[in-house]
């Protein structure tokens, strides 16, 4: 049985950033906080593109998915090359090269937006995506052995707070954007100019990560540690724990990208009229947060959008807050388990078209949501060591759920409603919930933090 705390001892044990040798990581871990910042508002930006394009291009929402599918397809595709050039060549040069990626990818919708077709801007999504899988794949464990590691779910849950903050201006840039009052023509327009923007602060970002000096860190191995046999190696995929996060991860993360992906669809087609008082309405942007259909006024486009970051988004970043609180006090484990079944009847609630009261379960949904995927990659890479690095690899190509469910669950929106298509995510939470619980037995360790 692997004891919590058992590979740090002494007076250093218990310091949320001090390292084993007695260093405090907290500049490091700050810039390496910016890293969380830039993949979230990347993110924030695509998941209100779809709604876009189903304007401009006259598509379903199976289709319109298609920019979920290339962001995820990635991610898929560069986890493991990430991961091979974090072992290989360390962190420094890992991150570098995604954040070198991610700059040409922005740059690349400046043509993209001449070109004008589907293809070109799927092709920028995936391009970016790949160089945030560079970022994802280095920083998400990097962050857990910048300091006592029964602290690691701790510390990457304050990191992705930082996420937090990007996820909430996300959807604000790209609102601005990606819809105009003047027309789908007009916004389409305008697609390249935040993207050249985000550019040229990545290549800004590279150049002080170039010059800083970034220490290269290992985990100790708990489980070859504590083998009988001293020196063992066994392969990751012999561990319940990891492997059973890939498969939480592919879950979450599915969950997570439809939500996102199909929020502002559900907020213009199930949410009730809201009365022309709201047209000037701070919460969604004014007069144009509002649409006349038949004689009574919605939410549009662009006040979903709003809606998005301020209220879920805004959750989403307080629970990421609490979250880091919160799991300090209680086993991890135990969080996300129920988190995710608490989802689970936020899912119900939408899926039960009770009006507003659905809104409030999917605003709900993304407090619930915030401490998922961060405490699954805690979770899964638990005890690994150096392997953790391998491990976070094929957790980050998990990510791929995000590219296959949410076209299901477009198509479901398709074929019946929207509110019908969030069983999708309500499967998925509770894959998600089972893992939560199940992680003590399936790890062999009692618990990761808590008291």
């Amino acid at each position: 049985m692997i004891q919590q705390g058992s590979v740090l001892k002494g007076p250093n044990q218990g310091r949320l950033f001090q390292g084993a040798d007695g260093r405090n990581h907290l500049g490091i871990f700050a810039l390496i906080s910016s890293l969380f910042f830039l993949w979230a508002l990347c993110n924030g930006m695509i998941d209100v593109m779809d709604k876009h394009f189903q304007d401009f291009l006259h598509l379903t929402k199976a289709q319109s998915a298609w920019v979920q599918f290339s962001h995820y397809l990635g991610y898929f595709l560069m986890a493991l090359p990430a991961g091979w050039l974090a072992r290989k060549l360390g962190y420094k040069v890992g991150i570098l090269s995604g954040l070198i990626m991610v700059a040409l990818g922005c740059l690349w919708f400046i043509p993209a937006t001449q070109i004008s077709t589907f293809w070109a801007f799927l092709l920028g999504v995936c391009v970016i995506s790949m160089g945030l899988t560079f970022l994802e794949t280095i920083a998400n464990p990097y962050t857990t052995v910048l300091g006592a590691p029964q602290f690691a779910a701790v510390r990457i849950n304050i990191a992705q707070s930082f996420n937090g903050v990007g996820w909430i201006l996300g959807p604000i840039v790209g609102g601005m954007f990606f819809y105009s009052s003047q027309g789908a023509e007009v916004a389409h327009q305008q697609l390249w100019i935040p993207y050249a923007g985000i550019a040229g602060g990545v290549l800004l970002l590279a150049l002080v990560f170039l010059v800083v000096r970034l220490p290269e860190i290992s985990a100790p191995d708990e489980y070859q540690l504590n083998s009988r046999t001293p020196g063992s190696t066994k392969s990751i995929w012999s561990h319940p724990h990891f492997v059973m996060a890939v498969v939480a991860q592919f879950f979450y993360v599915a969950a997570q990208a439809g939500i996102f992906a199909f929020f502002i669809n559900y907020v213009v087609s199930e949410i009730p009229p809201v009365g022309e008082a709201w047209k000037n309405s701070f919460w969604l942007g004014g007069s144009e947060g509002v649409r006349e259909r038949g004689g009574d006024w919605f939410i549009s486009e662009q006040g979903a959008t709003k809606l998005l970051a301020y209220f879920g988004f805004t959750l989403f970043l307080l629970g990421r807050a609490t979250g880091a609180w919160v799991l300090a006090k209680i086993p991890a484990h135990r969080v996300m388990g129920i988190y995710a079944l608490a989802n689970v009847g936020m899912m119900a609630g939408i899926v039960l078209k009770l009006g507003w009261l659905s809104l409030g379960a999917l605003f709900l949904s993304f407090f619930f949501m915030s401490v998922m995927f961060p405490t699954i990659f805690a979770l899964g890479i638990h005890g690994l060591g150096e392997k953790s690095k391998l491990a976070s690899s094929f957790i980050v190509m998990a990510i791929m759920g995000g590219a296959l469910l949410p076209k299901v669950m477009g198509w479901v929106g398709d074929v019946k409603d929207m509110s019908i298509a969030f069983l999708v995510p309500l499967g998925c939470f509770a894959v998600v919930a089972m893992y939560g619980f199940a992680w003590p037995k399936l790890s062999g360790s009692r618990d990761l933090l808590g008291t």
